[in-house]
């Protein structure tokens, strides 16, 4: 069939690709009244533990997911988007989106010149465990960039998860999402940081995030209430400039790389303080220099 003459909940929805991407789409969709047909992946194992807890849903190849089904998520590793695209027959008017975040949608281009509908869905959430993503995919933002009758399509997807959609240009998705990263890979560099100046006094890592994971769950909180600005705490939004000198005494005598995070993530610190009126030119220039 063509996307033209079916509705999203009456839509055909195949899986190429089920690796921690693909299950945790999969299981959200059908538990959103979904039809999940058909799942492929280079591991038949990952195919079938995608499709058991669907009993709807058959473990085929690509080529027989292409054919059987009206909208194929291509939820392959990004290296493999093309590759994997590039091997198939796609039909007119039926629907590919690949799941990836950095891969332009440039990727889908031999579906496209067969006359398949093209776009990209990338749900701004993490993967690393799919029975969690199942719990947490619903509600999240969604970016599409597709056009036409596959645009309204995903759109009504992503509706249908409660999700909000975030449309984005061609050629966005590099910076989109790196961007990305300072919430989700970085936090956890942060972290681990931190747990390393734990460790320095023969504190462990679980000592070290059973008392900073509140702590960050609470300013969370704070920047869903009042904003980044507004919701940054700690010595720089208050104009301590002796606390952050003591810091960096301090973190100098563990490690220089650890004072010289510090130092930079400090400075850029200082206009958020700034723009939250927390704290005067004068003072922003003392800190700075403290830093220096």
């Amino acid at each position: 069939m063509s996307m033209d003459t079916i509705s999203a909940d009456t839509l055909r929805i195949g899986f190429i690709g089920a690796g921690r991407l693909g299950q945790a789409m999969a299981w959200t969709l059908a538990q959103h009244g979904c039809t999940i047909h058909a799942a492929a992946s280079r591991s038949a194992r990952s195919a079938q533990a995608l499709a058991a807890p669907l009993p709807a849903c058959k473990v085929l190849s690509p080529q027989q997911v292409a054919n059987e089904c009206d909208l194929v998520f291509v939820t392959t590793p990004d290296a493999s988007i093309k590759a994997t695209v590039d091997q198939i027959q796609w039909r007119a008017g039926m629907g590919v989106a690949h799941c990836s975040g950095a891969t332009e949608v440039s990727a889908l281009s031999t579906a496209a010149d067969q006359g398949a509908l093209t776009g990209g869905f990338h749900p701004m959430q993490t993967f690393s465990d799919p029975q969690v993503a199942v719990r947490t995919l619903p509600g999240c933002v969604v970016t599409i960039e597709a056009q036409g009758r596959l645009e309204t399509v995903l759109r009504t997807l992503a509706g249908q998860l409660g999700c909000t959609v975030n449309a984005l240009p061609p050629g966005m998705r590099g910076r989109y999402h790196a961007a990305g990263a300072y919430g989700s890979q970085f936090a956890n560099v942060l972290l681990a940081e931190a747990a390393r100046i734990w460790q320095s006094w023969g504190a462990s890592e679980e000592d070290a995030l059973r008392a900073l994971l509140p702590l960050l769950k609470g300013t969370i909180s704070s920047i869903e209430s009042i904003g980044l600005a507004k919701g940054m705490p700690g010595p720089v939004s208050r104009g301590d400039t002796g606390t952050v000198a003591r810091h960096v005494q301090a973190l100098s005598s563990v490690d220089a790389d650890v004072a010289a995070l510090y130092r930079e993530l400090c400075r850029r610190s200082v206009p958020l303080a700034q723009s939250a009126e927390r704290i005067d030119a004068k003072t922003a220039d003392d800190i700075l220099r403290t830093l220096d």
